[in-house]
């Protein structure tokens, strides 16, 4: 009962990072390393290469890592190891699956979206990732001329990667070529604004940005003469979607195991829902936040009321970078015609998406704490950290609820179940467009249906944003309740271990430091126990 143990002494008991066995976690490393080069495609002149002759050759070569994996003897190494060498199968297996399966550079239109305008709170970019993408987000403007080239290089490079798109998309998948015109409208629209924020400073980026500008919008009309065209499902199936959630994600659980879990959760949220609405029936309805000075009032307070919380209650070991990391993520006031399902809530209750806010602890614990491992040091590929970095910031909000955060404010609780109405609609929706019960229109529809008082706009930027990642991201839609429900499970199992000394945060503190990685490999880590 090592978990027990440890809880109970504290993390001091923890042993320090053990050395390699006989070399080989050593040789794990190196492949590591050599691995992750490999999985790049060759880029030349910002220009990546996603040939169908790069891509075989890509293919043909993949075993080969492979067989130097299976080749590594992890006879007699420590669990923290095994996760390793584990992580790295998982990886591989994600390379081999889009090369059978997805194939995002032949199927999807959208795979060659180059600009990336904003920050994700999650490890990496949700989705797949183009290896040309510009993360505008990272640079400040003007820019400082150590930044133009890349710019400079990026933006001319834009007409020459949807020239190649034009080739290599040869696939039939109709929702991912909808999906990718409103992808690359979108990318149009983007470059458009560059275009104004580079001018007054950088006229020569500005007229890179223009016509970069203009390769959109040739591109998009060349994806819409091709519409008719398509009539192909985009869909994986539920075969594919069952050996991916176990081979790449390392979840225990399958497409019919999600499907049930997210009916359920749907029906808990809805009852749950009308109870507390019962219940506080005599209350004042919540009020949204109606100014834009009692934004820049409320939400500070906000931030340092919950960080305070989570040191008052014992939740999780307050680190100096935690509460600048959430107060950075505070955004700016929006009128309420441009308000979609998350501003309804917040803007009525800004502590619930504090509380999801544990992603920029996530992210601040990567920078200022990271991980002894050089394979959990860096974010997995292949989204392979959704379920324990969406699964954790979800289970937050009803945790938090449960421990009290809303005990002066009983409505915010009604809250929490509109949100897991909305997780678990949109989930479904998603799971039915991979057993292509769901064409993409209609799982929009249904998101939006199904979340309560009509606050996911059936037309808006987000549930179609949501649909069409998870779309393209096979287990993502499905890995914000199914990572809640596995960590929850991991909880309740350590608490019934270690009994009445069972503390929250220590169960907080090891998960945590136990890196970005699948839930099913940190419980192995932490209970000694594997998942089937």
């Amino acid at each position: 009962m090592r978990l027990a143990l440890i809880l109970a002494l504290g993390l001091s008991a923890l042993p320090a990072a053990p050395e390699g066995v006989g070399g080989g976690y050593a040789d794990l490393v190196t492949l590591f390393g050599e691995w992750r080069e490999f999985q790049k495609p060759r880029v030349v002149d910002g220009v990546p290469d996603y040939t169908a002759a790069a891509m075989a050759a890509q293919r043909a070569r993949l075993p080969e890592f492979q067989r130097r994996l299976e080749a590594i003897d992890t006879t007699g190494w420590p669990v923290s190891q095994q996760v390793d060498w584990n992580l790295v199968r998982a990886e591989m297996n994600g390379l081999d699956f889009d090369h059978r399966v997805l194939r995002p550079w032949s199927r999807h239109p959208g795979f060659y979206a180059v600009i990336i305008p904003e920050q994700s709170d999650t490890p990496t970019k949700e989705g797949p990732a183009f290896a040309g993408s510009l993360n505008v987000w990272r640079y400040s403007f003007p820019l400082p001329a150590s930044d133009t080239a890349i710019f400079r290089t990026t933006l001319r490079a834009v007409p020459r990667i949807l020239d190649q798109a034009r080739t290599n998309l040869t696939d039939d998948a109709r929702d991912l070529w909808i999906l990718g015109i409103r992808r690359h409208k979108e990318q149009a629209a983007l470059l458009a604004d560059l275009a104004k924020r580079l001018a007054p400073d950088h006229p020569d980026l500005a007229r890179d940005a223009e016509t970069a500008r203009q390769a959109e919008d040739s591109f998009g009309a060349w994806l819409e003469s091709k519409l008719p065209q398509k009539h192909g499902p985009s869909g994986v199936g539920i075969e594919n979607y069952d050996w991916y959630l176990k081979n790449v994600h390392l979840v225990p659980y399958t497409w019919r195991d999600e499907v049930a879990l997210h009916e359920r959760e749907l029906g808990r949220a809805r009852a749950h829902l009308a109870i507390e609405v019962y219940r506080n029936r005599a209350l004042p309805p919540l009020e949204p936040i109606a100014t834009a000075e009692e934004w820049q009032t409320r939400l500070p307070k906000e931030v340092a009321a919950y960080v305070q919380f989570l040191a008052d209650k014992q939740i999780v070991t307050i680190k100096d970078y935690m509460q600048p990391a959430l107060a950075a993520r505070i955004g700016t006031f929006a009128p309420a015609a441009e308000r979609d399902f998350f501003a309804q809530v917040e803007y009525r209750e800004p502590l619930l998406l504090r509380s999801h806010g544990n992603h920029w602890f996530d992210l601040a614990r990567m920078e200022h704490e990271p991980h002894a491992s050089p394979i959990r040091k860096e974010p997995l590929l292949y989204n392979i950290w959704d379920a324990r970095s969406e699964g954790m910031a979800t289970a937050m909000e009803e945790m938090m609820a449960s421990a009290g955060l809303y005990d002066r404010r009983p409505r915010s609780r009604e809250l929490v179940y509109v949100m897991i109405a909305q997780r678990a609609a949109r989930a479904l929706a998603g799971l039915k467009m991979h057993s292509n019960e769901l064409p993409l229109g209609q799982a929009v529809r249904f998101a939006s249906a199904n979340t309560p008082y009509g606050w996911m706009k059936p037309d808006g930027d987000l549930v179609w944003g949501e649909q069409g990642l998870y779309l393209e991201q096979p287990g993502y839609g499905s890995s914000y309740l199914m990572g809640k429900a596995m960590i929850e499970d991991l909880m309740g199992e350590a608490s019934q271990q270690v009994g009445p000394n069972f503390s929250v945060r220590r169960f907080m503190d090891e998960f945590n430091a136990l890196g970005m990685i699948p839930v099913s490999m940190i419980r192995w880590e932490m209970t000694g126990q594997r998942e089937p």
